[in-house]
Order: structure tokens, then sequence, then C-alpha cells
């Protein structure tokens, strides 16, 4: 299963609408013969793609699948059909269905004689690839993940607004392996102002990659000029008036976005946060003091310690000479259910 959760990461930021599924296939000895994972949408489904890896090899043997093999026909068929008709006698399942549309899977399974295990490293399912689209079942909105890089008092700029570089080389190569994960890189038009970046995914060399988030700028006033980086044609850009990030957020809905990076500054990171609309951050710690400069978050309306918002440490991981830390807002606001599946 820990394969199938890194199958579906690899395939995130390119399946929107549909969910990052991984799938394994082992024959009826226990050996992994086929792996597969969501393709864009009207590609092939995570478990179809290891099933003809696998070929002949799947008969007898076992699929592992992070989500719970689909039952209906979209432009691609039911992959619990497909599985039937490859012979896997049984069917390991880390998350259950919870969309109307697809539900049914496992129950088509078991019917035709086929043993079904759900439920197998489901949290850990739930908070990897999966996530953003569990957020849009949950919340009909896309997954917000703010990343923001600070010194260890807490600045994203010194006083004179200098800002480059907080962190260090191999923390600023982790955000682009970041943003290649996310459907759409926000920011609000302050840090174009400011900064002028141009929010693409370079690989390591520097150069642009062939898959591109959507570029997404607040910009109430019109104020990014026609010269700004983030208006070349290295990748697609939205600009946005929306009244507040509730309303930037359906807009982005309504482009198929899923999984949205928070890279603006203290202002826009405080209207997310005041909203609860922040499911994940990712924070990037330089071992710096700057002792003056802007703060990482803007004015959240908290007078008193009681009312701090609280996060849970998902976890730390090094980066070079700094350190990542991921956490969860613990205090957060929902929003109504929908349920939804593409194909």
């Amino acid at each position: 299963m820990a394969r199938a959760r890194e199958l579906g990461w690899s395939a995130l930021g390119r399946t929107s609408p549909n969910p990052a599924v991984g799938a394994v296939v082992l024959d009826a000895a226990g050996q992994v013969v086929g792996e597969g994972a969501t393709q864009p949408p009207g590609g092939p489904h995570a478990e179809v793609g290891a099933l003809t890896q696998a070929g002949e090899r799947a008969r007898g043997g076992t699929a592992v699948v992070t989500l719970e093999p689909c039952n209906h026909t979209g432009r691609t068929g039911p992959c619990a059909q497909a599985l039937l008709a490859a012979g896997v006698a049984r069917v390991v399942v880390a998350v259950p269905e919870p969309t109307d549309l697809a539900q049914g899977g496992a129950r088509r399974l078991r019917d035709a004689g086929v043993d079904v295990v759900t439920g197998v490293e489901q949290a850990a399912a739930e908070d990897g690839a999966l996530a953003p689209w569990l957020t849009g079942v949950r919340e009909h909105r896309p997954q917000v993940v703010w990343k923001v890089a600070s010194t260890l008092d807490g600045r994203v700029a010194a006083a004179d607004g200098t800002s480059r570089w907080i962190t260090g080389p191999v923390a600023r190569a982790a955000v682009h392996r970041l943003r290649a994960t996310c459907d759409a890189v926000l920011v609000g038009s302050g840090t174009v102002l400011t900064d002028d970046p141009q929010l693409t995914v370079r690989d390591d060399d520097g150069h642009d990659v062939a898959h591109q988030p959507l570029r997404v700028v607040l910009d109430r006033r019109g104020r990014v000029p026609a010269t700004a980086r983030v208006r070349d044609d290295a990748a697609r850009t939205h600009l946005s008036a929306a009244a507040d990030p509730a309303a930037l957020l359906a807009e982005l809905w309504a482009l198929d976005v899923r999984r949205v990076l928070l890279e603006g500054g203290p202002t826009l990171a405080a209207a997310f946060l005041t909203a609860g609309l922040v499911d994940e951050v990712v924070l990037h710690l330089a071992p710096q003091l700057l002792g003056a400069g802007a703060t990482l978050v803007g004015d959240l309306g908290i007078t008193t310690m009681s009312q701090a918002l609280q996060l849970e440490t998902l976890d730390v991981t090094p980066l070079g000479r700094d350190v990542q830390v991921r956490l969860r807002p613990t205090r957060h606001t929902g929003g109504h259910t929908r349920t939804e599946r593409g194909s």
C-alpha cells in the first residue's frame, strides 16, 4: 500500500478534477507485476494502467489500490469491471469510495466472488495524494496549501524589503516539487509588484518543466502590469478580482482546480486563515534572525492567547541548512458537502 500511495503522489497535479490514485498488481505468488497511477482526465485510471502492465500475470493475483475502484462509466469504463475481466482474486483498498456517483465497486467485486478488504492504511491515504479530491468531496472547494518561508523570528523580509533569499537552494528546489503537485499557484498583486515572481515549476537546471500549474493573481484593482513575469507565455495565468477567499476558490473550482498552493504575502495568508480556508501549512524555516521586517502572517484579529489558531505538526524534514515543517490547522471552518468523481 505504501508503494500505491507513492504512485498516487506521483500523479498529483495532473489528474484534476479526478482523484490521484495509485495501484499495484501482484501475481498469485505475491510478486509485483504491474503499477499504475491516474492519468490526466480521459486517460486510464490507476487500476487499468497497472492491469495493462501486468497482463495475464494478474489472473489469480491481488490488486492494491488507494481508492475503491469506481463502478461507473464516464470517459473511461468502470475499474471494477476491468479488475473482474483481468481475473484478479483479491482487492485491497485504502479509502472506501465516498461519492454516490462512483461507489459500489467493492460490492460488485464481492458479488463476483472477489475477496475485497477495505480501510487498509486509510488515514495515510486520506492525508496523501487523495487529500485534495477528498476536500472537494466534503467542502466543494479546492484544497489550500499555504507555503511560507521565514527566518526563525518569523520574518519574510528584512526591514528594507529584501527577501531573496531567506532559504537555501535545497529548500527552494523543494518548493518547485511542491508546486508540481498543485493545480494552481496563488499570490496577490502586492507580491507581483514587489517580487515579480514567475511562479513556474523549474527543474534542477532551472528550466521550466512541460506541465505547469495555473498561475493565479488576486488583483482587485488591476495593478498587475502587462510586463509582469506572471503574464509571460511560460504558463497560463488567471487574474481574479474576487471579493474574498471563498469567492476566489469557487472561481478556481469552476476551472477544475482542486489543489491550490498559496504563496502570497502576509495579508493574503491572513485572509485565508481567518476564513478557515487553509488546509495545510508548509513552513520553511531558515536559521537566521532579522529582528525587524515583515512577519509571515498579517492581522488575524486575535487579541489574547486563548484565541490563538492551533496547528498540528504533521512532519519535520531537514532541507539542507533549512527545516520544513508541515502543519494542519486544528481549528478549521468546514463548508457544505458535495459529492463528485470525474472520469
